[in-house]
């Protein structure tokens, strides 16, 4: 591995504001404990409104972005970091907009022959009426930018729509309505830009959601996942699709649904997963490509840069 960041101070940007916040700051913890585990000057730091001058008096020269959701994963941090010159891990302003708005991602996805499911997208204040719809109950609602699965529900009875939009708008003023698609829930892991590995995720409650995320137990993690060979290597290749329909860069992990005639439907990007000790994109690193968690931290790291070229 290059040393080139050993002789940085790296801040581990966790916390923030959004739904996600408390997910993150335990991811922050286990990376910053594996920087400090392979010999890195790393400092953490909770993400507030002060980020800027804390960013400054720290003399922070490298950041590991382990935030999550909104302020973290959509650009804005990206941003700032941009301007500050300071380089940092995963994607660039514009690749992490794109993933974390889900409208924006699906309308690329599209755009690039990539399967997703059949939706439509609405504002707060419009008519939402199942007979305007291109598709049937069953259907999935979910607002248009969140992640962890926060506030989607499966509508499977008309008079379950009503609190679906409800709980939906809650967390956005915009909202998508999904056909259901019935399928193998598959994650890709995407490291440096190359498929790692699929694992396959059988969660307790009637699909991935939060609970079943962040809890132990509420969900059986199968590597590799129960593919054919040839389906094996198709999802892997969709994942990598949709990672580069993004413009994401670094690393990331792509959630699919696998159908049992075959098609791979991408369901969304992750530029800044979960680093937890239930997250992903470690075990698929540990199973697919013989990464430690501290090796997974050391190889994100060390591709840290800038994004954005300033003569």
């Amino acid at each position: 591995m290059p040393d080139s960041f050993k002789s940085k101070k790296i801040g581990v940007l966790m916390g923030g504001f959004s739904a996600e916040r408390e997910v993150s700051l335990k991811s922050g913890a286990a990376v910053h404990q594996a920087l400090l585990g392979r010999g890195y000057d790393a400092v953490t730091i909770d993400v507030g409104s002060d980020l800027p001058e804390i960013l400054l008096r720290e003399n922070i020269q490298a950041a590991f972005i382990a935030l999550h959701g909104r302020y973290g994963e959509d650009g804005c941090v990206q941003g700032l970091l941009e301007l500050l010159q300071i380089p940092y891990t995963g994607s660039g302003v514009l690749a992490s907009a794109l993933a974390m708005h889900k409208l924006y991602s699906k309308q690329a996805f599209t755009a690039g022959g990539i399967l997703t499911a059949p939706f439509h997208f609405f504002r707060r204040g419009e008519q939402i009426r199942l007979e305007d719809l291109c598709f049937d109950l069953p259907l999935v609602v979910k607002p248009v930018q969140e992640g962890s699965s926060v506030g989607i529900s499966i509508v499977k009875e008309a008079a379950e729509l009503a609190a679906a939009l409800d709980l939906a708008f809650q967390h956005d003023d915009g909202i998508l309505v999904e056909q259901y698609v019935k399928g193998q829930e598959v994650q890709v892991g995407i490291l440096n830009d190359r498929p790692i590995g699929a694992i396959e995720i059988v969660p307790k409650n009637e699909f991935y959601d939060f609970e079943a995320k962040y809890s132990d137990g509420m969900a059986e993690h199968i590597f590799p996942a129960r593919l054919d060979s040839e389906l094996y290597e198709k999802a892997q290749q969709v994942g990598l699709a949709a990672h580069h329909a993004l413009g994401c860069s670094g690393y990331s992990r792509v959630d699919l649904l696998v159908t049992p005639a075959g098609d791979c439907y991408v369901l969304e990007v992750n530029t800044l997963p979960g680093m937890t000790a239930l997250s992903l994109l470690p075990e698929i690193a540990a199973k697919g490509a013989g990464l430690n968690f501290e090796n997974l931290v050391e190889s994100i790291i060390e591709t840290a840069g800038l994004k954005v070229k300033v003569n």
